[in-house]
């Protein structure tokens, strides 16, 4: 077997048109239709038919912040320049959410912050392809600050 890229990722989430406006309205993907009589959406960037689908449980025990096992974060592409990211941030800002880092990777840069439900969220430029496709290791390359 080889995977072919990750498809997408479900949360559960609390409450979903605050999860929405996240999401869609914020980050910019696409309602692409609801199931379970309207407690789920799926959405999607255009790549393909979901990359994300938010279920809404309600109330429900957050798991505790810090170090655990389970999902870390997930990361969304936002352009191809630090232009694009730059605009991201102030976008963001806008929205009076919080900026919780700002990292370079050198095979990208990112934007760190939290959606509705704490999960944890990295906007993201790549860098030059050739970086990492010359050079593998640079995918572990140590991490910097970024300042945009």
């Amino acid at each position: 077997m080889k995977a072919h890229y990750l498809g997408h990722v479900v949360f559960y989430v609390r409450n979903l048109e605050r999860s929405l406006a996240f999401y869609r309205d914020l980050l910019g993907f696409q309602e692409s239709g609801r199931i379970f009589c309207g407690a789920a959406a799926a959405l999607t960037s255009g790549r393909t038919h979901h990359e994300l689908l938010l279920i809404e449980v309600g109330e429900a025990p957050a798991p505790p912040p810090g170090r655990r096992l389970g999902l870390y974060h997930i990361g969304i592409k936002v352009g191809d320049s630090l232009d694009e990211l730059r605009e991201a941030k102030r976008e963001v800002e806008r929205a009076g959410i919080p900026i919780s880092g700002m990292s370079d990777h050198t095979v990208s840069q990112s934007l760190y912050l939290q959606d509705p439900d704490g999960n944890e969220v990295e906007l993201y430029v790549d860098a030059d392809a050739s970086l990492w496709k010359n050079n593998p290791a640079a995918v572990l390359s140590p991490i910097k600050p970024l300042r945009l």
